[in-house]
């Protein structure tokens, strides 16, 4: 039970946000569930970072209540929520200072804001909660609302608002079409809602997502539709991605090699960022290398020097961040290890570029939506541009990749690994370098007007 004097003021860090009158009555709603798909950058986590401070400063009528600010992982839900909601409850709300280990604020009421990590979601288990936030719930485990979350809510009769841009028609997709059905119902328990990004990011802003990204990628990112993944993979790529390119090979612009490591087959993606024939710089696929079995790192890397080694310019080296399942790694060293020392040093008769080469990996592969979202934006963007071409004599298995990957029959745009063995490697490949170049995901948040508790 509640006892001390609540504290009154609010920092600064609560007049940042801009808004509009569906946003304000997400803001004000009392239902127990809430589920908000929302575009990119339009607004729904600023409100909801609200909705959970100024729920957790009020407490309720339980002794020691607890909120959460939950997302994907502990490492986004901290770079979410931490900072902010560290702002946004005053000092002399704290009943002491927060941990950094722990992600837990302790507040005057005797009870505590925490920010979780649901890629855990036993986190939840244990004592029950008062309420909280599932940011960016289209990517959390199916199972964590039913299993984990609402029990740990009941006890208490505790709230919940799932946040998000949808991510196709999962789980996220069947909580936010109950929700629409029950709140007409039943108002006390459900409600939905949805606004579009350019109901806050300016028009400029709009015209450039849709140059950068494909039409399905646009409609889910930015107008938060529940888009139908399926068929193709690379639903964009066709015949006017496909062109003479390797005529354009320039020896002394910078040579792209893309690898993804594998044994059967054993491939590579030679790309330039070139003067496509359709208008504009883009990637241009002017060779490949696929050995059809019994392939290893070395006889990759081998086969691309015998190709490739008289380039004159820099050549730069994308690829799997794991170094390959099946590679060569556990007799030789990782697979990098190998690709770096026999691209840069060469071996026997196959010389190698030097310190004319560099390495470019990110520390952990992209999720696979976003590498096949990055590709398809490439490919053909919502403004009709088209940034990606296949020389289809001289990269004929990449063309038949990008043309033939499936997606899983009922699933949320995951790929089919298991329909063609023999596909989805080289445009993996592709795709580890376009995602490392040209992302799809955008961050951030906009405005500067008012919401009071």
């Amino acid at each position: 039970m509640t006892t001390a004097a609540q504290p009154r003021l609010l920092n600064p860090r609560w007049d940042q946000l801009r808004h509009h009158a569906k946003q304000r009555a997400y803001f004000d709603c009392q239902a127990l569930v809430t589920v908000v798909p929302a575009g990119r950058r339009s607004g729904k986590s600023e409100i909801a970072k609200r909705r959970v401070s100024k729920r957790s400063l009020r407490g309720t009528k339980h002794d020691n209540p607890r909120f959460f600010a939950a997302a994907p992982t502990r490492d986004q839900a901290k770079r979410i929520f931490w900072k902010d909601l560290k702002r946004m409850i005053p000092k002399d709300a704290m009943r002491g200072r927060p941990s950094e280990t722990e992600l837990v604020i302790p507040l005057w009421h005797g009870g505590e804001l925490c920010v979780i990590g649901m890629d855990k979601p036993e986190r939840m288990e244990g004592s029950p909660w008062d309420g909280g936030i599932l940011d960016e719930y289209g990517n959390m485990k199916p199972e964590a609302w039913g299993e984990n979350v609402q029990p740990a809510l009941a006890d208490r009769n505790g709230w919940c608002d799932m946040i998000g841009v949808p991510e196709g028609r999962n789980h996220y997709y069947d909580v936010a079409e109950q929700a629409k059905a029950l709140m007409l119902s039943n108002p006390a328990e459900w409600a939905h809602f949805h606004w579009v990004s350019a109901d806050i990011l300016p028009p400029e802003k709009i015209a450039q997502a849709k140059r950068d990204l494909d039409l399905l990628t646009f409609q889910q990112e930015y107008e938060a539709s529940f888009v139908n993944f399926s068929g193709r993979a690379y639903y964009c790529f066709g015949d006017r991605n496909k062109g003479a390119l390797r005529k354009l090979y320039n020896p002394r612009a910078t040579l792209i090699i893309c690898l993804d490591f594998n044994v059967e087959p054993g491939v590579a993606a030679v790309c330039q960022e070139l003067m496509l024939p359709v208008g504009g710089i883009g990637t241009a696929a002017i060779g490949e290398v696929w050995i059809d079995n019994n392939s290893n790192t070395p006889a990759v890397c081998r086969r691309l020097l015998l190709d490739w080694g008289a380039h004159e310019g820099r050549v730069e080296v994308y690829g799997d961040s794991t170094g390959g399942a099946r590679g060569t790694a556990k007799v030789q060293g990782s697979d990098w290890d190998i690709a770096k020392d026999l691209l840069k040093n060469g071996a026997g008769e196959f010389q190698g570029f030097g310190q004319r080469v560099s390495f470019h990996v990110k520390s952990a592969n992209p999720a696979e939506r976003a590498r096949v979202n990055a590709v398809n934006s490439r490919t053909l963007s919502g403004d009709g541009t088209i940034r990606l071409m296949v020389d289809a004599q001289f990269a004929p298995h990449l063309a038949k990749d990008l043309d033939g990957v499936a997606l899983l029959k009922g699933g949320s745009g995951e790929i089919d690994k298991k329909k063609d063995p023999k596909l989805t490697h080289i445009s993996d490949a592709i795709g580890y370098y376009i995602d490392y170049r040209f992302p799809v995901v955008q961050q951030g948040q906009y405005g500067s007007s008012q919401f009071r508790v």
